[in-house]
């Protein structure tokens, strides 16, 4: 994948130089952004990545979609603890979790979108056809302008309502990254790094808890402990994604390499037959 080279330069570059920047332009859609950051913490490197999106959301104060989510990452190694990351998008909600709702026939939470008509709405087929919210109402729209600016303009590529999105073919994405690695060693030395983001952790976790809560979590744990029990367990795909995968492997051909047991396979043959 492209950003995965980017940011192996980056990282090269970082190495070599104690801070290493590489902007990419016309990409796509990356998936999940803390992905790449990622790759640099298991370095010895802290790292930042933004990128531009679709229009989902208006500007504040505004009833038209023109600003993307335009999500950005941090990430850094955090001594004996899994890598401290930050992965958001600038949306009260990633839109691919109004998706998700749809897939699923489920409601969404009040606050998470409007309709077209400018109303709220629980109904994801109307927040998807609407506007999605930003976070923290106008410094998430703000914050998400900054990172068009830095992903988009800077870049080179394309930026508000010129970027496409994944979910159609019929336009190239025009979508921009820039991502910063910073080498630790750069700063200070690794060790003392990783004892000084143990100390912070620790920090974190000694304070009181609040009502209804059962401990305190830096950010990037829960997603560490979410690896580590998919990777134990395996994936849990709802029984509409396993059937839509089943169908596209029978189109191509290509069953013989689906990971489902063979059960499966054909429970969902059946029903689509």
């Amino acid at each position: 994948m492209l950003t995965a080279l980017a940011m192996r330069d980056a990282m090269r570059r970082a190495k070599a130089h104690g801070v290493g920047v590489v902007a990419l332009r016309n990409s796509n859609h990356f998936g999940t952004a803390m992905y790449f950051t990622l790759m640099a913490a298991a370095e010895g490197c802290v790292a930042f990545l933004s990128t531009n999106s679709s229009p989902a959301m208006a500007p504040w104060g505004g009833r038209e979609k023109t600003v993307g989510t335009n999500p950005w990452s941090w990430a850094a190694p955090a001594g004996r603890h899994a890598p401290m990351v930050l992965d958001i998008a600038n949306t009260a909600v990633a839109r691919g979790k109004i998706y998700l709702a749809r897939q699923k026939g489920l409601s969404i939470p009040t606050g998470w979108a409007i309709n077209a008509d400018g109303e709220p709405t629980t109904d994801p087929v109307e927040a998807l056809r609407g506007i999605t919210l930003p976070m923290a109402e106008h410094k998430g729209y703000a914050i998400s302008v900054m990172m068009d600016m830095l992903s988009g303009i800077l870049s080179g590529s394309q930026f508000g309502k010129g970027v496409t999105g994944p979910y159609q073919a019929e336009h190239p994405g025009g979508v921009g990254h820039l991502m910063i690695v910073m080498n630790i060693e750069a700063f200070q030395p690794q060790q003392e790094f990783n004892g000084r983001m143990e100390e912070l952790i620790a920090e974190l976790k000694s304070v009181p808890l609040a009502k209804g809560f059962d401990e305190v979590v830096y950010p990037g744990e829960l997603e560490a402990r979410n690896d580590a029990k998919n990777r134990r367990e395996g994936l849990r795909l709802p029984d509409d994604t396993v059937a839509d995968l089943v169908d596209l492997a029978r189109k191509t051909g290509t069953e013989s390499v689906l990971p489902f047991d063979r059960t499966i396979i054909e429970a969902h043959q059946s029903v689509a037959g």
